[in-house]
């Protein structure tokens, strides 16, 4: 069992439930970073006294070292303190929770450090998936999924032969707008969006499952993690998000992995594995939920969930344009520069425009990913 983490990420959604896990297992916490949040993290640092402070924003870097004055922390910035933070080896695992494409030079940092990875950053995997895997296999690191749907499959994988799974069942809630039409979608506003029924998470993550980008990007890193093809992977719409996956052996066996919808569990059971050990939450009632649905997904409604299955299937730089399309689409639907359905349409038309180049190295991903984001740019500027 691991005995201390880093923390990237550390005052979002599940940097804050991972910060409650270690408090409860006597983890100690060597480092935090965070974006933007300078007083969150210094608070968070006065209560778990880490040796490292980082703040990725480097502008914010003299708030940061006014507000963590006399703490004792070594204060970092931009993202060489993020990658200081992902290969210093006072921890015994990395906890990698930043959103967007930020996460995947940390994430290869640590893994050429042979840093074992708690992954929540799914753009890592999305954008960097053959480097990140090869790089994986390279040096023998674990990379443990964080993802409530990824744990859930890992889980279910436990015990049994890799080689005898079929296929797995990868389950989306269908965020806030599940059997709406296009039509209806057109005049859906930024708060509409951000009313997840099930889960809560930051403003970027929840747009995402608004439009089922959420649920295309997980499709992509489905396939890294469990060297899957896209015909085994099947999504279904499960609105009460009890059945966190499930995977289907040869034998027509499924085998599935429920609980409550917090993000505790994943978090936890990645950075202890393999132990499980009392949980920080509710247990869960079958009989109160009383009913589980399963549907399928409207695939021509939400179309980035579309959009990223045929990146996958075109693999090279296809999911990186789709991912940075999509991130600046999102910023700019946030900023209310651009209409909901304009998220899919932006992210789709990056992918019929932009050439789909092979993937060999880092700099193959920043180059596809700024094209990605120029393009947007243009098209809402045009």
């Amino acid at each position: 069992m691991m005995n201390s983490v880093a923390i990237l990420g550390s005052t979002g959604s599940i940097g804050t439930q991972a910060i409650a896990v270690a408090l409860k297992h006597g983890l100690r916490v060597t480092a935090l970073a965070a974006n933007t949040r300078v007083d969150e993290l210094a608070e968070q640092a006065r209560l778990l006294k880490p040796d490292m402070l980082c703040i990725a924003d480097e502008t914010r870097y003299s708030a940061l070292k006014e507000a963590a004055a006399g703490l004792g922390c070594r204060l970092l910035a931009g993202m060489d303190g993020l990658c200081e933070i992902a290969q210093q080896q006072k921890s015994d695992i990395l906890l990698n929770s930043v959103v967007g494409m930020v996460g995947l030079l940390p994430t290869l940092t640590a893994i050429n450090a042979k840093k074992p990875i708690a992954l929540a950053n799914k753009e890592t995997l999305v954008a960097g998936g053959a480097l990140v895997m090869n790089a994986a296999a390279k040096n023998g690191v674990p990379i443990f999924p964080v993802d409530s749907e990824h744990s859930a499959i890992f889980q279910c994988l436990q015990g049994n032969r890799r080689e005898q799974l079929k296929k797995i069942i990868l389950t989306a809630s269908g965020g806030p707008f599940f059997g709406k039409t296009k039509e209806e979608l057109r005049s859906m506003t930024v708060e509409d969006a951000l009313r997840h029924p099930n889960w809560s998470m930051g403003s970027k993550i929840t747009i995402d499952s608004a439009t089922l980008m959420n649920k295309g990007l997980e499709f992509i890193e489905a396939r890294w993690l469990f060297d899957l093809a896209p015909d085994q992977i099947e999504i279904v719409v499960h609105r009460q998000s009890v059945l966190h996956s499930a995977v289907v052996y040869q034998d027509e066996s499924v085998i599935g992995q429920m609980g409550v919808p917090d993000m505790k569990i994943p978090i936890q059971y990645a950075l202890l594995y393999p132990e499980r050990l009392p949980c920080p939450t509710k247990p869960l009632s079958l009989t109160d939920y009383g009913t589980l649905t399963f549907e399928k997904p409207d695939y021509e409604t939400f179309e980035c969930l579309t959009a990223c299955i045929r990146a996958s299937m075109t693999g090279g730089t296809a999911p990186v344009t789709a991912n940075g399309a999509n991130e600046a689409a999102v910023a700019a639907f946030l900023a209310k520069k651009i209409g909901f359905l304009r998220i899919g349409e932006l992210v789709t038309a990056a992918l019929d425009t932009l050439p789909v180049t092979p993937l060999t190295c880092y700099n193959d991903v920043v180059r596809a990913d700024r094209a990605a984001r120029d393009f947007v740019a243009e098209q809402i500027a045009g």
